[in-house]
């Protein structure tokens, strides 16, 4: 594990009503790849956190594992506990081979936007709740300047694209996004915005 030398991670976190968040976020990088997962535990309050934060940690202790794998063990720490569930979106990009992959399960929106042209994710309905499931991988090439957006619900994606392709301008998303959030919050809200430069 190193320090994310290839990437500008701005990322924001912004929490109403709740002491505890359902909303938990990690990211790492190693030398062949990054990796960030974003999960929205159901409900609010301790358990929610409680379960989204049992997702991080299945990722802290297995990033070398495809995103298949990885949502498989995700969906089974739910497997007959007191957890309620959650919904989880994993990004994974590929230093050698120069590919990104990502999957998003439940209400996590996943945008990248490589070359002036946008691709979001259509997630699975649902949320991982120990019961099997079937989920899609979806791939691309890597771009330089790629950016790459991850949300929990509260985020509007329409105005979250409209505002980057206005100012072109991570930082002025950001910006935007923090202003909105000081106008008007109903739930955990987390978005984590970043931009490859390799």
């Amino acid at each position: 594990m190193k320090n994310t030398t290839k990437w500008k991670l701005p990322h924001l976190i912004k929490q109403k009503g709740n002491y505890y968040s359902g909303d938990s976020y990690y990211y790492v990088e190693f030398d062949d790849f990054f990796i960030a997962v974003l999960a929205d535990g159901l409900g609010s309050g301790e358990l929610a956190r409680k379960s989204s934060s049992a997702v991080i940690n299945i990722v802290k202790e297995n990033p070398h594992d495809s995103l298949d794998d990885l949502l498989t063990k995700c969906n089974e720490v739910f497997f007959n506990n007191e957890l309620r569930g959650c919904v989880i979106g994993l990004l994974k990009v590929d230093y050698k081979q120069q590919t990104y992959s990502y999957v998003s399960f439940g209400n996590i929106g996943i945008i990248i936007v490589t070359e002036g042209k946008k691709k979001r994710n259509i997630p699975v309905s649902g949320y991982l709740s120990g019961i099997p499931i079937n989920s899609k991988v979806h791939s691309g090439e890597l771009t330089h300047n790629a950016v790459f957006f991850m949300f929990s619900d509260g985020v509007n994606e329409r105005q979250l694209t409209n505002e980057f392709y206005k100012h072109k301008s991570m930082s002025r998303t950001i910006e935007w996004y923090t202003l909105q959030q000081k106008l008007s919050m109903e739930d955990d809200t987390t978005l984590i915005a970043m931009r490859y430069k390799g």
